[in-house]
């Protein structure tokens, strides 16, 4: 498993322009809204 899984699009604007930040390890950069994120992977919920 790759450790850096791509995201499809910006959680903030909803864009597909994503680049990898070079800011941080792990950040994606959206073009459109100039955003710097990253994400990640907390768990799996349990159904109750």
């Amino acid at each position: 498993m790759s450790e850096r899984a791509t995201p499809f699009y910006c959680p903030y604007c909803g864009d597909e322009d994503l680049r990898p930040s070079e800011d941080r390890h792990g950040a994606w950069h959206c073009r459109a809204c100039t955003r710097v994120f990253s994400l990640r992977f907390i768990g799996l919920g349990v159904r109750s």
